[in-house]
């Protein structure tokens, strides 16, 4: 069982929800990165989405933007995000990692080197949001064949014929976007979510994660009442970003954001279960 089944397994087992927070590769620092990972974890993520710089990120809001231009500008690459993610893995070989891109980087490595190099720095999934599952056979056949799960996105707009497609070819989890726009955004409907996640699971028996628009502990409680995973980005960033220069201060108060997050979501469960 690979360690994205496994953490969804035990997580039901104890009627918790997954949470997952976004960072991107050096920001506020490359030598910040690794550090930044293992304190969000110790603050009570169950998984980490490590985004790889890109020039154009197009999913993404400002606040996502500006660290992939802060990043690119310190010569962070994808062969950098990789050596991250292994010096990682020295200390920690258990909390799923799943790498957040787009195309181009991977193009350029080449497919089978990338999914080789991924695998080897303990990658467990990728999300290449530039690539739909038409065209995406080739890198998904690498991806499989290292045992990395190539996760997709589903957007409020995709269609029950569309779903079908993308959950074929999904593995680990299916990443909802909860709203029609960029990460950040704040316009986020929960009873559009909750009602789309339950066609979403007419289609899939993989557990479902929610991201964009989550931004604060009580949305993230709401959102982890009916998602398997809440996946928070913008937040984190902004955080990481009031505090550029102040490597130490970042870590301690991303941190600190993700254990509020991590006990809202505990509060949910306890919520759920008790039936109040």
């Amino acid at each position: 069982m690979s360690r994205i089944a496994d953490t969804f397994a035990s997580l039901k087992a104890a009627n918790r929800t997954a949470l997952v927070p976004f960072i991107t590769t050096g920001d506020p620092s490359l030598s910040a990165s690794v550090p930044m990972m293992h304190a969000l974890v110790a603050a009570g993520a169950d998984m980490l989405e490590l985004s790889i710089p890109f020039s154009d990120p197009m999913a993404d809001g400002p606040v996502i933007q500006r660290a992939s231009e802060r990043a690119l500008a310190r010569g962070v690459y994808t062969e950098d995000v990789l050596s991250v993610l292994r010096t990682f893995r020295d200390t920690d070989n258990k909390t799923p990692v799943i790498l957040m891109g787009y195309l181009n980087p991977i193009e350029v490595m080449g497919y089978q080197k990338f999914a080789a190099a991924a695998a080897d720095s303990g990658a467990d999934g990728c999300i290449v949001v530039d690539l739909p599952p038409e065209e995406g056979e080739d890198l998904n056949q690498q991806l499989c064949a290292h045992d990395i799960d190539p996760v997709f996105l589903l957007a409020p707009t995709t269609t029950a014929e569309r779903m079908d497609t993308i959950c074929a070819a999904a593995s680990g989890f299916v990443y909802y976007v909860s709203l029609r726009g960029v990460t950040g955004a704040a316009n986020l409907d929960l009873s559009e979510v909750r009602a789309r996640l339950e066609e979403v699971r007419r289609h899939t028996k993989l557990p479902v994660g929610v991201g964009f628009g989550i931004n604060t502990p009580e949305s993230a409680a709401k959102v982890a009442e009916f998602a398997d995973a809440v996946i928070v980005g913008s937040a984190v960033m902004q955080i990481i970003e009031k505090n550029q220069n102040n490597e130490a201060q970042a870590i301690k108060d991303a941190s600190a954001f993700v254990a509020d997050l991590r006990q809202a979501l505990d509060g949910a469960a306890l919520k759920l279960a008790s039936g109040t």
